[in-house]
């Protein structure tokens, strides 16, 4: 199973780049919907939750980046269910969420300030 484009919103930082949406999830404005997916588990550090019909997924990065300021870098998922696919596990989302950027972050996150 492989997470469809345009099923999840992505968001998180990079080394020189502040907190960001780079993946929509096929919302002209995701915001509001990671507003509400998050609002009840946004303290979390980590987390894998089915929050109504979504997974909200939280992970600390994999290969432990830091931000310039030294925090560490957490990448945070809302995945959705679409018409064609179901939604991953529990036990599997995070995973599949990390395999369907990892490569683009490893280019994105020693970037400038505008990926």
């Amino acid at each position: 199973m492989t997470l469809e484009p345009g099923s999840f919103i992505w968001a998180t930082r990079g080394r020189h780049w502040g907190f960001r949406f780079l993946r929509d999830g096929g919302y002209t404005d995701p915001l509001p919907a990671y507003e509400e997916a998050f609002a009840q588990v946004s303290e979390r550090r980590e987390l894998c939750e089915l929050v109504g019909d979504e997974l909200v997924v939280r992970f600390p990065d994999p290969a432990g980046r830091k931000d310039r300021a030294g925090r560490p870098i957490l990448h945070d998922f809302v995945i959705r269910h679409t018409d064609t696919g179901q939604l991953p596990s529990l036990t599997d989302a995070p995973g599949l969420a990390w395999a369907a950027v990892s490569a683009e972050y490893a280019r994105l996150w020693d970037s400038d300030p505008a990926p």
